[in-house]
């Protein structure tokens, strides 16, 4: 496994629902609904199929699916071109891809004198991260439609 890879250590599948709050260590990926407020010690994958209709507090965020309450991430948010976030966001890093729908406020680190600037390797990183998240969430959509294509 790669440094920046992160480990999934829960899945909740597409045809799941979770009713109420849900807690997790580690990162979690949702392809199914949660009905709650969403708490992890550290990533929070929403697929493409993925619903989360409560708030969600996590180290990082990466949302392909939909998410109606508010984001409170310390470290970074990422809306692929999938995504549809309705509610606030509090966080230090945002990545909104051009398709994203996100209706709601976004209160970032004011503070910019604290923070060093990224050098052209981070950023780098950083834009490969995007590209792998905007990648999986478009194979998510990929592979619902064709399942859907299939049943048809």
């Amino acid at each position: 496994m790669r440094k920046n890879e992160t480990q999934i250590s829960t899945i909740i599948g597409m045809n799941a629902e979770c009713a109420g709050d849900f807690m997790a260590e580690g990162a979690i990926r949702i392809d199914g609904t949660v009905n709650g407020n969403v708490t992890v010690s550290d990533t929070v994958i929403v697929g493409a199929s993925g619903c989360i209709n409560g708030d969600i507090d996590a180290k990082k965020v990466i949302i392909g699916g939909e998410v109606y309450g508010n984001l409170n991430v310390p470290e970074k948010v990422e809306l692929t071109s999938t995504a549809r976030v309705i509610g606030d966001i509090t966080t230090n890093g945002l990545v909104i891809d051009e398709q994203a729908i996100f209706q709601g406020r976004c209160n970032m680190n004011q503070d910019a004198s604290k923070r060093p600037k990224p050098n052209r390797r981070e950023i780098k990183v950083m834009q490969k991260e995007a590209k792998a998240a905007v990648a999986d969430a478009l194979q998510g959509v990929e592979t619902a439609s064709s399942e859907d294509g299939a049943q048809a």
